[in-house]
């Protein structure tokens, strides 16, 4: 079996690391680069810049941050935010990241993610899933559709009716507040057979909760593509990294939280997961 995989993530916005609750009152927490630096030496896997600024006047922040990262670290580098363009995409990984994450453009416009695998490979690109559980069937014709939905090439991932036996999640933009008419498992699957790498899936009801991972949700979307997926929203315990990558079955484990406040160490989670029999590089 493969190793399992722990990834802290970090908000950058302006060149500087923030912590803040849905990107409200932020504060600054110091240098991305020397918290990179940081996780490295504390033995983590990968690690995430999710860049909250995402804006093209300031992408050149963010460009620099990433090739100071990558002069000085050398674990796997991803980065989220604001890509729009294949110019996007070419000039993060010239500036030394290893892949980027993709949501939002992904949701306008799912081809995008099909010329971004063609141009630069599929090892590269991550689709960032913000899935929501879908309560009340009424409310799946107030959710939002987008122009493709026309698309008979496209149109089997969207989201008309469900009987409310299974669960359901749909996709989620502007931090859970808004939802898009597409079925999150089947989402996940188009943007698989669309070129994607890697499957970045936030549950947007756990996000900040601590109440762990929507193991159901994780379990669903590992199973139905053979891609990795990375789980992220609601670690709050140690325990709550296992049920992730066990009962979830997914293939690397994100938390932000737990590791930006020391609550817990990477060599502490390595630690913990090892004891449980949870394959890690120690």
């Amino acid at each position: 079996m493969l190793a399992k995989r722990i990834i802290p993530c970090l908000d950058v916005k302006d060149g500087r690391v923030v912590k803040g609750v849905n990107f409200q009152n932020l504060t600054d927490a110091g240098d991305p680069v020397e918290n990179a630096r940081f996780y490295d030496e504390q033995g983590a896997d990968e690690i995430v810049f999710l860049d909250i600024t995402a804006s093209h006047e300031k992408r050149k922040i963010i460009l620099d941050v990433v090739a100071r990262t990558a002069n000085d670290v050398f674990m796997p580098l991803t980065v989220g935010g604001g890509i729009k363009t294949l110019d996007d995409i070419r000039a993060l990984l010239n500036a030394g990241c290893d892949k980027v994450s993709i949501n939002t453009t992904a949701v306008h416009d799912p081809l995008f993610i099909k010329r971004a695998s063609e141009r630069f490979g599929s090892q590269c690109i991550v689709v960032a899933v913000d899935a929501k559980r879908v309560k009340d069937i009424g409310r799946v014709n107030e959710f939002k559709i987008m122009p493709w939905f026309d698309d008979a090439s496209l149109n089997d991932v969207c989201l008309k009716s469900f009987s409310g036996e299974e669960p359901v999640w749909a996709i989620s933009t502007h931090g859970g507040r808004k939802m898009i008419a597409i079925d999150a498992v089947k989402w996940a699957k188009k943007m698989e057979e669309l070129g994607a790498g890697e499957i970045l899936l936030t549950s947007m009801d756990r996000d900040g909760t601590k109440d762990g991972y929507d193991i159901e949700l994780t379990r669903r979307i590992s199973e139905a593509v053979s891609i990795p997926v990375v789980a992220s929203g609601g670690v709050g315990t140690l325990e709550h990294l296992r049920e992730g990558l066990v009962e979830g079955k997914a293939d690397a484990a994100l938390a932000a939280s737990i590791f930006h406040y020391r609550e817990y160490s990477i060599k502490e989670s390595k630690e913990y997961l090892r004891l449980k029999g949870v394959p890690v590089r120690i």
